[in-house]
């Protein structure tokens, strides 16, 4: 069992590597799993990240497909984001995140740097909350409900944005020039 003072460590020490630490040299699943576990914060065998998990990602587009069976630091990147992400919101919202994130204007080494500033933050708010609080064992499910509600609020503000985002693209492809139709689409219309 993890007791809060250390949680309070873990959440203030552990965290994803930088992109220059991440191995550039490519890995195969067994190594891609075992390198992930020491990516996010995990308590137990049931929240890890497995192969399976790994190709339904891949086959959705959430992750770049490997190259042979060989993944890289782009890899390394997304299932990062994905294994925090997994834990708080849709597998629909991720993917619209992560092609913000990690697939638009900018390389994926600064998205992901990005990410990883961004969750670095949430985890030293969330270690100081813990210990303004430290009440002790006495108070477990008060703190749980305030780190639930904690997590609600997070999510509303969360959900807000990400619908926001799917109205600036809808608005974005409404705007674009219609793409051209293909010799085969324009004989079917004759």
């Amino acid at each position: 069992m993890c007791d809060s003072a250390s949680l309070q460590e873990r959440l203030r020490k552990q965290r994803p590597v930088d992109w220059d630490q991440l191995p550039d040299f490519s890995l195969y699943m067994d190594q891609v799993l075992s390198y992930m576990d020491r990516q996010v914060i995990r308590f137990d065998e049931d929240d890890g990240l497995t192969a399976a998990m790994v190709n339904n990602y891949t086959k959705s587009g959430l992750v770049p497909r490997a190259e042979g069976k060989k993944y890289g630091r782009e890899h390394l990147a997304y299932l990062t984001a994905i294994c925090v992400l997994k834990r708080v919101m849709s597998t629909r919202d991720m993917d619209l995140l992560i092609r913000e994130e990690l697939q638009g204007d900018r390389p994926v080494r600064d998205g992901y740097a990005a990410f990883c500033e961004s969750l670095d933050s949430a985890l030293n708010l969330t270690a100081a909350e813990m210990e303004r609080r430290s009440g002790g064992e006495e108070d477990l499910a008060d703190d749980a409900i305030h780190f639930a509600l904690l997590s609600y609020a997070a999510g509303v503000a969360s959900s807000r944005y990400v619908t926001m985002l799917r109205q600036r693209s809808a608005q974005a492809a409404e705007a674009a020039p219609p793409a051209k139709k293909s010799r085969k689409e324009r004989e079917a219309n004759v």
